[in-house]
């Protein structure tokens, strides 16, 4: 029965039909076209000890550790941040993956290790199977240059979680180095150097104050040309993070290095103060590196204190190594072989703990 002043129901309405998880926002044929074209991207980043492929439940790698008497497992994980809304902007998402992977292996070289293998976490509202192609290249470049293999990875339609076009990103790393060569901090001692090596800009930290500076403040647009860099605003605030894997494990394998800091959030303060032991400070003299105009931009224009720039920014160094006073010279040497910008800048000294900026 019918009550006053409604409408009957109608019968076998859209209502009733069956849904499909397709009609529910997730298009299960798309992801599986997608992976297809990411075994080849995968594929790239072989190297000894991968298992199978990308397609199967866990990614398998067999490590050979008969080199090895006590092999420790070095774990990494990180994401890209607020840098993604800049991908957003500018619509080009191949730098972003290498920054994935760069978060990830540069954590694990810290400690030392060998970065092995390399897995991806992609979370979408709506898959855009070309962006998601254009961000997986990205991490199969970044294993490359880190000399890791891409084994396996998530893609993950959410709809509802995320709008139109937006998307996150996390990475997950596996090194291995020698127990006895595992690198915590221990090892450095007042009068060792420190040796910096360049950044390639604002790498992957900073990225919440840069854009309210630029982007909101200034309502600069990402094709605004700034003094001394030498292109458009959103491709420098693209640039991807340096990888530093392969230059700094072959300056660990003939050279005595005590410690290192890998620079993202917090800085140098932050990060250096990481690696330094009980009773030891490090003095560290800012003058003695170029640093990138990106950097002076956001100062000036936010105005943002120097001090706050130091504590959230890279300020040009990516990576800070800790090594015998004999040995600065010829690591100095090693790295710039090997293509890096690297400059002598500080010391360690007796004090509390505490990165003294010159």
């Amino acid at each position: 029965m019918l009550r006053p002043g409604r409408e009957p129901e109608a019968r076998g309405s859209d209502l009733q039909a069956p849904l499909t998880y397709r009609q529910a926002g997730v298009d299960i044929e798309a992801g599986d076209s997608l992976v297809g074209r990411l075994k080849e991207l995968a594929q790239r980043t072989k190297r000894p000890g991968v298992m199978g492929g990308i397609g199967g439940f866990g990614g398998l790698f067999a490590p050979d550790l008969k080199g090895y008497r006590e092999p420790v497992l070095v774990s990494g994980t990180d994401g890209v941040g607020t840098k993604l809304k800049v991908a957003r902007r500018v619509g080009r998402y191949d730098t972003v993956g290498i920054d994935l992977v760069a978060m990830c292996v540069n954590d694990v070289l810290a400690q030392g290790a060998e970065p092995l293998f390399f897995l991806d976490y992609l979370a979408v509202g709506k898959l855009d199977e070309e962006q998601a192609l254009a961000l997986v290249e990205g991490v199969s470049e970044g294993c490359l240059q880190a000399g890791c293999a891409l084994i396996g990875g998530e893609t993950a339609e959410l709809p509802g979680m995320y709008g139109e076009g937006e998307f996150d990103l996390a990475g997950f790393a596996v090194g291995v180095v020698e127990r006895q060569e595992l690198l915590d901090g221990t090892k450095v001692c007042e009068g060792d150097r420190l040796v910096g090596l360049a950044s390639n800009g604002m790498h992957s930290n900073g990225y919440s104050l840069a854009q309210r500076v630029f982007f909101e403040r200034e309502k600069l647009d990402i094709g605004a040309a700034l003094p001394g860099l030498g292109r458009p605003l959103g491709e420098e605030l693209l640039a991807a993070t340096r990888i530093y894997v392969k230059p700094v494990l072959s300056v660990l394998r003939d050279l005595e290095v005590h410690a290192i800091a890998h620079i993202t959030g917090g800085g140098i303060p932050g990060n250096l103060a990481r690696v330094l032991p009980g009773g030891l400070s490090a003095r560290v003299n800012t003058g003695a590196w170029q640093r990138p105009a990106i950097f002076d931009a956001v100062m000036s224009m936010g105005p943002v204190e120097e001090e706050e720039m130091y504590r959230v920014f890279n300020m040009g160094l990516g990576m800070i190594l800790a090594v015998k006073a004999e040995a600065e010279q010829d690591t100095c040497s090693r790295l710039r072989e090997c293509g890096e910008t690297a400059v002598p800048v500080g010391a360690v000294e007796k004090g509390k703990g505490e990165v003294i900026l010159t």
